[in-house]
């Protein structure tokens, strides 16, 4: 999907289209009944991941009340009645296991919402994180090396986008995007 299909805000960060796309590809949702996308802002991730998944159960977790605004009217754009948003700040109470988690924003809580991620996911379920800051990409792998997780990757992304400049054309650079992955062994208890 593209970005300008979405309804975005000044403040409520979107996971972009190419990162989108990528990161929908790692969680691996086709055989998936039930996904939680933690920070999710726009809701793109989790609005797309519905769109092309019409069985799939989504849940949208967001704290920010702008962000909850905007998930809200995208869902509503886009008819995906298969979309459950939780106003709440991870990691907060879920009433399921799911097959796939993706953190797209951790607010400060990152290693407590990496324990969360994993006692909610099935065994073999796909774990999916988001980064733009360095540190909470050493933060991270750092920790999820602790944990009984497979397939451990992480893969750093840099997208420009082809843009006018008077005459000519150059290339627009967005931040660089690091999206770890991996899967939940059977026992999800980190060792620390």
């Amino acid at each position: 999907m593209k970005d300008s299909e979405f309804f975005r805000g000044d403040k409520v960060p979107m996971t972009k289209e190419e990162v989108r796309t990528i990161a929908l590809d790692r969680l691996n949702l086709s055989r998936a009944t039930t996904f939680v996308d933690v920070g999710a802002g726009t809701g793109s991730v989790a609005l797309e991941a519905a769109i092309r998944h019409s069985s799939l159960n989504v849940i949208a977790i967001e704290k920010n009340p702008a962000a909850l605004s905007l998930i809200e009217t995208n869902r509503a754009r886009f008819g995906c009645q298969n979309v459950e948003i939780i106003a709440a700040e991870a990691p907060c109470a879920l009433p399921t296991l799911v097959d796939a988690v993706f953190v797209g924003g951790s607010g400060g809580n990152l290693t407590e919402i990496i324990d969360w991620s994993l006692a909610h996911l099935t065994s073999g379920g796909t774990f999916v994180l988001n980064f733009i800051l360095l540190d909470n990409v050493t933060t991270a792998l750092n920790y999820l090396k602790t944990c009984h997780v497979a397939d451990l990757q992480c893969t750093q992304l840099q997208i420009s986008q082809l843009t006018t400049l008077g005459s000519g054309y150059y290339f627009k650079p967005n931040n660089p995007t690091f999206i770890i992955s991996c899967q939940k062994e059977a026992v999800h208890a980190c060792e620390i």
